[in-house]
């Protein structure tokens, strides 16, 4: 790899050698933290069902929900689930019973259900949430463009805000937004009709996974995923990507692949990574 004369540091690129991405929807965090909460709900019964009557307890529905909570996050967290999923394992009983005490109408949940599909629809199966990125980020991706034109592509491009920044700061380039979730790639293909085509070229948002294009169509692909997606992410880039183009990861660093670039966006200390092919 050639070194990418942008950012805070330059680095030579280690040699490769990934390993391969499971996706077995048995080890996806989402399947492992039902089971956590079934096997402690299973337990707790089973607990409940054999002390109770010998030790004469008196034990409220809310008393469960929060042994349940602490059980299930305890679990989670000796497996290792990020942070979050511990977070929600340990609230989601209590939550459950508050959800039932407040007795609220059944369209309210499929309100719920359906909206949350909407918006994080192939969270499940790619491990990647929906989480905006901002202005700080548009700007540094940005600075890294080429000073020709240059096809550029957002993968997991959101609400549209990076590519509709990047479609106004820089008109001569022809900006895609690639969304996999119904709800923000609608949002974001709204947004940009109501882009003034005379002050800039609007950009171009699919509804589609990035798995389906060609990396090959591409000048700079910019990527706000996951830690779970980076290795597939750079499988793709290796075998797809031209010489000369420029692979951005904002927050998430590909594992054994040093940077070339690496450029620090803000105060939270998060960092924008670069790969040059």
């Amino acid at each position: 790899m050639s070194h990418l004369n942008i950012g805070l540091g330059v680095i030579e690129a280690p040699t490769n050698g990934q390993e391969k991405h499971s996706r077995s929807a048995w080890r996806a965090p989402a399947t492992v933290a039902l089971l956590i909460q079934v096997i402690c709900a299973i337990l707790l019964l089973l607990t409940a069902k054999l002390l109770v009557p010998i030790m004469h307890w008196q034990i409220s529905l809310i008393q469960l929900a929060l042994a349940q909570g602490v059980l299930a996050a305890t679990f989670s967290w000796l497996r290792k689930l990020d942070v979050w999923w511990i977070l929600i394992q340990l609230l989601f009983p209590l939550a459950l019973v508050l959800v039932i005490a407040l007795q609220l109408p059944s369209w309210i949940f499929l309100f719920a259900f359906v909206f949350t599909l909407l918006l994080y629809w192939s969270t499940f199966r790619t491990q990647v949430p929906f989480y905006p990125s901002g202005p700080d980020v548009w700007h540094a991706v940005a600075d890294c463009l080429p000073a020709h034109p240059a096809r550029v592509v957002d993968i997991g491009s959101g609400l549209g805000g990076l590519s509709l920044s990047l479609a106004a700061t820089r008109p001569d380039c022809h900006i895609v937004g690639v969304e996999l979730a119904p709800m923000p790639w609608l949002v974001s293909w709204l947004r940009a009709r109501f882009v003034d085509a005379a002050s800039g070229r609007r950009p171009e948002f699919l509804l589609m996974d990035y798995e389906q294009l060609n990396f090959a169509d591409f000048d700079l692909v910019f990527a706000y995923l996951s830690p779970t997606a980076m290795t597939p992410l750079w499988s793709k880039a290796k075998a797809e990507m031209r010489p000369g183009a420029v692979l951005l990861s904002y927050e998430f660093i590909i594992p054994d692949m040093v940077p070339d670039m690496q450029k620090m966006i803000n105060s939270r200390q998060v960092m924008l990574y670069g790969w040059r092919f």
